[in-house]
């Protein structure tokens, strides 16, 4: 198996310090060992998950193992002293005051695909790329990426300096890429990584109410886990199961397979902070589809009849810039 996961898998640290609720001490570290282990290489963090510890988290997982790992961290939000993202910041001092902020709690001296967060629409995507490019020929960034960006910013970024990855969600139930980011990922030889390709977890049919998730899990603000819309969305989720028992499969398997099976070359990125789903998950890359069970599963959550934004309409303004 580790031989075969590389690049096309990768692991969103963002659970492992809390993002989903409480999580014993320690389970943080064991979890990416998995990851690691497994041949997982890819690990994904950011200086805005819990303000920083998720980067001091990572740096004390991959120790010992940094060759071995690709690593992807984020800047662009300015936190409140509670820990908050509260504005966005792109300006080139602001992304050199983070990326050393960053490499010191990572523990390395190399980001090898640095994000940007968020697009500040206040600092023109040009003057943020021309920092990144100074902060590649100093070494402390060896490649970067764009998350949530509309097709015009990916482009105008490029023509400056080329683009890795982009970062965007996408899911059996976020497909909104197909229309433009995907195709122009594809012309520009730009990956995509699809960060919550399980839904938030919404997908692997775990989760039934919203009343079932901790008090400080931030899924309690996501409009498709609202009252209003969990019921219906649950509608689609128990399609997806069902194809699932059909063919012999978890939903999240399914969810993680058709998304590989797309035409893109899509990497996803999906988190867990429990061993034993992350091994079950991991199993999607063996299972073998037809057109017609990709067609099934396409169909079982139809993007259409989704309710819900997936983001709260606050964080819905950051995206597409």
């Amino acid at each position: 198996m580790a031989g075969k996961v590389g690049p096309r898998l990768g692991f969103g640290c963002f659970p492992l310090t809390g993002g989903y609720g409480a999580i014993a001490p320690g389970q943080g570290i064991r979890v990416i060992h998995a990851v690691l282990d497994a041949g997982v290489r890819i690990l994904d963090t950011s200086d805005a998950y819990a303000a920083g510890a998720n980067e001091e988290l990572v740096g004390l997982g991959i120790a010992g193992r940094r060759d071995s790992v690709v690593l992807c961290t984020k800047f662009g939000w300015v936190l409140d002293a509670s820990g908050n993202a509260v504005r966005l910041d792109s300006s080139p001092a602001h992304v050199r005051r983070s990326c050393e902020a960053s490499l010191g709690r990572l523990k390395t001296d190399y980001i090898d695909l640095y994000f940007q967060h968020r697009r500040d629409p206040a600092v023109p995507i040009e003057e943020t790329v021309g920092e990144l490019v100074r902060l590649q020929e100093e070494g402390k960034v060896r490649s970067i990426g764009l998350s949530e960006v509309a097709v015009a910013t990916l482009e105008r970024a490029h023509a400056v300096m080329p683009v890795t990855a982009l970062q965007t969600e996408y899911s059996l139930w976020s497909r909104e890429p197909e229309a433009e980011l995907l195709p122009t990922c594809e012309r520009l030889g730009v990956t995509f990584m699809a960060y919550s390709p399980l839904g938030r977890g919404f997908l692997t049919g775990h989760i039934r109410s919203a009343d079932a998730l901790e008090a400080d899990d931030y899924r309690r603000t996501n409009p498709r886990y609202q009252a209003t819309s969990i019921q219906r969305n649950l509608a689609l989720v128990d399609r997806l199961a069902e194809v699932g028992r059909r063919l012999g499969h978890t939903p999240s398997q399914l969810a993680l397979a058709w998304l590989l099976a797309q035409p893109w070359g899509v990497v996803p990125i999906f988190s867990t902070r429990k061993v034993e789903h992350f091994a079950e998950n991991l199993k999607a890359l063996d299972l073998v589809l037809t057109p017609t069970d990709l067609a099934l599963i396409g169909d079982s959550v139809p993007s259409a009849s989704v309710h819900g934004a997936r983001h709260p309409e606050a964080h819905m303004k950051t995206i597409n810039q």
